[in-house]
């Protein structure tokens, strides 16, 4: 059983930056594709960011502005995000997909394993 604990969202004004943290804790993290989405007010959870194995996977909106990157001897995992815009206003969760799924990296189905979730929100 893995357990992720995500850290660092928080209310930031357009055109700013935001550094999101995720912790895991009782797998072997190395093992687990990892990833991050985000879910609107009133939307379906959307993938963000993957980092599967070294390669990493973006959303077409998020392309070019964040970037997800992973420590294994820390067992962590980070969403850096630039030039924010109200649209990226959400929930965002870190997830973490057992070896097998790790193809599947852009599925929110493929993901066994959810953090609480942390709010981002972006101020005009």
């Amino acid at each position: 059983q893995v357990q992720l604990v995500e850290s660092g969202g928080g209310l930031v004004q357009d055109g700013g930056s935001v550094r999101l943290s995720c912790a895991a804790s009782g797998g072997i993290f190395y093992t687990y594709g990892m990833a991050w989405f985000r879910q609107a007010p009133g939307k379906e959870r959307e993938f963000v960011a993957a980092i599967p194995w070294g390669n990493t996977y973006y959303a077409d909106s998020v392309k070019g502005r964040f970037t997800i990157s992973r420590d294994n001897a820390k067992n962590t995992v980070a969403l850096q995000m630039n030039s924010l815009n109200a649209k990226d206003t959400a929930v965002y969760y870190c997830a973490a997909a057992r070896q097998a799924d790790r193809s599947r990296w852009s599925d929110v189905g493929a993901y066994s394993y959810w953090g609480q979730g942390t709010q981002v929100t972006v101020s005009s």
